[in-house]
């Protein structure tokens, strides 16, 4: 077992000093592993000389940037916790987050001063823009920790509350290193890569997909304030970018996008796709433009990485989101915690180094989220094949009873989004006098589509899906809430 882990940085620098390690996707500005390293020393520096000690946790409130990493690693040697928090929530929800994880410190940008100075009670506040940089000067480099105790806490990350209030997930640093060979493993990670960082910092995706784990590897890590077409476009065309990891809804929009088709896609060694469900037909776009978008499933919980298709697989098993990865086990139980045997779909439940120990100050939520073995309750739905390949059915709290018959919303969505005028869909259950309760359908219309009647888009499923699967409502939207995933927001259609 893992104890300690050696100051992850300061060795990345002792063997890679001039490498750039980080790369501002707007200014050009780099730092190298030695910058880095250099930069996170006078950053636990900082920490300490505002009264930030080990165990205190650290909020940063701002767009990706390359300070974020700078103080990721300047916690680590300091054993303070870094707690990411959401930009796109107003400060009435934020004010939940700082009551919940009590930070001692709290680092803004200019975008988000408004948001910082809205907050109800706000911690001692450090602008990134404005005082952050002379202050980092001004910081000595240095000595700290040169072993970071693996089962440690290393950041909190809030998870997306699609159904309700956010829980704050430890992630330590054994997690770090479990997930860094388990993404490393399936996409050849090296330390010739580039990857981008676009995916929100406060999301688990942003850190470990690809970004963490690439500095880990040695490679460049390009990062992008947030997603802009146009400037990822760019990077292709440009053939920088060897590893991509993205959310549906941001393939979607690559795909719309006029120069995408055209761009050297080929140079992509791996396109990796997880945060929500990857439609078929999605998948279908991507393959006939030669791309193997590797389809994946993960938690906030796991890591994340647990599932991901291996590319030579992507285009055979479209649906699938491949196999359990190098230290992430996975089974399909009943509500017993039973195994069941394959084919069957039943309560998917993960277990390895990956796995989060718990929840931040909530022992209920911690104990409610094991087995008496000890494997995580994922919530979700899932099938294995004879082949071992995974197939997830949905979220047990969505899946419903229709003349007793189990209907899982994550099929139907699957056939509504195939139909040509559907960008995308969102089922949810209604009660009804006869049969128990149905399928109420949302639907997002494409781009350029026409508006399909409820009698159309009836008679599609109906064609596709038995007829107590079929939804007995169907309602527009402009568009759908999501989380910063991507992911719909259920809760609030309903």
């Amino acid at each position: 077992m893992i104890v300690d882990i050696p100051d992850l940085i300061a060795k990345r620098a002792s063997l890679s000093a001039d490498k750039v390690a980080l790369e501002d996707a707007a200014t050009g500005r780099t730092l190298t592993y030695a910058a880095l390293d250099a930069r996170a020393a006078r950053a636990a520096a900082l920490l300490a000389a505002r009264g930030v000690g080990k165990g205190d946790r650290v909020a940063i409130l701002s767009r990706n940037r390359l300070e974020f990493f700078e103080l990721l690693f300047g916690c680590a040697r300091l054993g303070a916790i870094l707690v990411p928090l959401n930009w796109r929530m107003p400060p009435a929800e934020l004010d939940g987050l700082i009551a919940d994880a009590g930070p001692s410190l709290l680092f803004h940008g200019a975008e988000e001063e408004e948001a910082a100075a809205g907050l109800a009670a706000p911690p001692p506040a450090v602008h990134l823009d404005r005082d952050y940089p002379a202050a980092l000067e001004a910081a000595p480099a240095g000595t700290w920790r040169g072993l970071w105790p693996a089962a440690e806490t290393w950041y909190l990350i809030y998870t997306s509350g699609t159904t309700g209030r956010p829980k704050g997930v430890i992630y330590t640093y054994r997690m770090a290193v479990a997930n860094y060979v388990n993404i490393g493993a399936a996409i050849g990670l090296a330390s010739t890569d580039t990857t981008l960082s676009f995916l929100p910092n406060f999301h688990t995706a942003g850190i470990n997909l690809h970004a963490l784990p690439t500095l880990i590897a040695g490679g460049r890590v390009i990062v992008m304030h947030g997603y802009d077409g146009d400037a990822m476009i760019a990077l292709l065309e440009a053939r920088r970018l060897d590893t991509l990891f993205a959310v549906p809804t941001v393939y979607q929009s690559l795909l719309d996008h006029p120069r995408f088709a055209a761009a050297p896609l080929g140079h992509v060694r791996h396109w990796g796709c997880g945060g929500a469900p990857l439609p078929d037909a999605l998948a279908v776009r991507c393959r006939d433009l030669g791309v193997r978008v590797c389809n994946g499933m993960g938690m906030t919980e796991t890591g994340p990485t647990a599932f991901l298709v291996d590319p030579a697989d992507a285009w055979e098993r479209i649906g699938s989101v491949g196999t359990p990865q190098l230290l992430c086990s996975a089974r399909i139980v009943d509500e017993q915690d039973r195994p069941l045997p394959d084919g069957t779909v039943g309560d998917l439940q993960f277990a390895g180094p990956g796995i989060t120990p718990g929840y931040w100050r909530n022992e209920e939520a911690t104990r409610a989220a094991f087995t008496a073995d000890g494997w995580l309750r994922s919530g979700d739905l899932a099938r294995r094949d004879a082949d071992g390949f995974y197939w997830i059915a949905g979220r047990r709290k969505e899946m419903f009873i229709s003349g007793g018959e189990n209907v899982y919303p994550a099929e139907v969505e699957n056939v509504l989004s195939a139909h040509p005028d559907v960008l995308d869909a969102a089922v949810l259950a209604e009660a009804d006098p006869k049969w128990g309760e149905v399928g109420r359908a949302f639907v997002q219309l494409a781009p350029n589509g026409a508006r399909p009647d409820g009698a159309a888009l009836d008679a599609f499923c109906r064609a596709r899906l038995a007829p107590y699967k079929v939804p007995r409502r169907f309602d527009f939207v402009a568009e759908f809430p999501r989380t910063s995933a991507g992911k719909i927001q259920k809760h609030l259609l309903a």
